[in-house]
């Protein structure tokens, strides 16, 4: 019953480090600098994830790196196609519909276009900020991560 109990704990280490692992592999390497055997690798390297998850109240493996989303270029059609309906009916009014929609839709294209650079200018600064607060996060977890494994006798790169 002990070997099954040990069997199962071990399973359960290795795909939670093999979860935990996928998030910043590609970053560090951990070398066991005490010979310590695969089985105390994959319990250590889980506490320390856990610790470093604690400690820094960030999650590599539940908070994906925010996302660069294209910045949307329809606000001068947008304006444009409003202008020019504005300026058709100002242009009835006036006498010269076509008229009314062309001057229309210049200007709402013009509005259109100035709305969207600036919708666009803060859509990139909160991006950048949503991306800077990550990385500091990530490096204070990396940063915790590797501290605890050292303390336990790795070497890690």
């Amino acid at each position: 019953m002990k070997k099954r109990w040990k069997l199962i704990s071990t399973g359960i280490c290795m795909v939670l480090t093999l979860m935990a692992g996928r998030v910043f592999c590609d970053e560090m390497y951990v070398y066991p600098a005490k010979g310590q055997n695969q089985q105390q690798i994959d319990k250590d390297k889980n506490e320390c994830f856990l610790w470093a998850k604690q400690q820094t109240g960030f999650d590599p493996a539940a908070q994906a790196p925010p996302q660069q989303t294209q910045a949307g270029a329809g606000g001068g059609v947008h304006g444009a196609a409003r202008g020019a309906l504005l300026g058709v009916a100002i242009g009835a009014i006036a006498g010269d519909a076509g008229k009314g929609a062309a001057i229309g839709a210049a200007s709402g294209g013009l509005i259109g276009g100035m709305r969207q650079r600036d919708q666009n200018a803060q859509q990139q600064a909160a991006q950048q900020n949503q991306a800077a607060n990550y990385d500091q996060q990530r490096h204070n977890f990396n940063r915790a991560y590797q501290g605890c494994l050292e303390g336990r006798g790795y070497s890690v790169k």
